[in-house]
């Protein structure tokens, strides 16, 4: 029922606290009241690239452990896997920059009226004759080739100076 979504509610939110204590806590009622493992390990991975994001990258890499270590064993002996990933997620610095910069794409792409802006040629792949004698591909800088920084617009001419990560 409800306690269901409360119980995962305050799991996640006692994470984001860095509260390692309740954390465990909340872990344990869900387990022990018989929940899906599972469904806390997809969860976790959820909350390392929306809670703990890039001052953690390694975090992700932790959830989707856990997930795949309680598929393999199940219960009860996963409780352990998916202890140590929140205590770590308690534990971990939290930046919320990708999660606030995907939303601002997101909200781009809502409110824009009319067509979509092109992709522009030069980003386009040319398999095709037609397309290279139609400009695909054309002044695009392959920055492998170059020791320093390639100067290149890759956002749509109208989006020109648009920085996501700024609110």
């Amino acid at each position: 029922g409800e306690e269901h979504y409360n119980c995962i509610s305050a799991l996640h939110k006692s994470m984001r606290g860095s509260d390692e204590n309740a954390s465990l806590y909340w872990l344990a009622r869900m387990l022990e009241g018989g929940e899906d493992p599972l469904y806390v390990a997809r969860r976790l991975v959820r909350f390392a690239s929306e809670d703990i994001g890039l001052a953690d990258p390694l975090a992700l890499t932790q959830a989707v452990a856990a997930y795949q270590g309680c598929h393999f064993i199940g219960m009860p002996e996963c409780e352990v896997i998916l202890a140590q990933c929140v205590v770590y997620f308690a534990r971990a610095p939290k930046s919320v920059e990708v999660y606030r910069a995907y939303s601002n794409v997101k909200e781009c792409l809502r409110m824009h009226t009319g067509p979509l802006p092109p992709v522009p040629l030069h980003l386009r792949n040319a398999p095709t004759r037609l397309m290279k004698n139609l400009g695909y591909g054309k002044g695009y800088k392959y920055n492998p080739m170059y020791k320093e920084p390639v100067e290149q617009d890759y956002l749509p001419g109208e989006l020109k100076g648009t920085d996501f990560f700024k609110e």
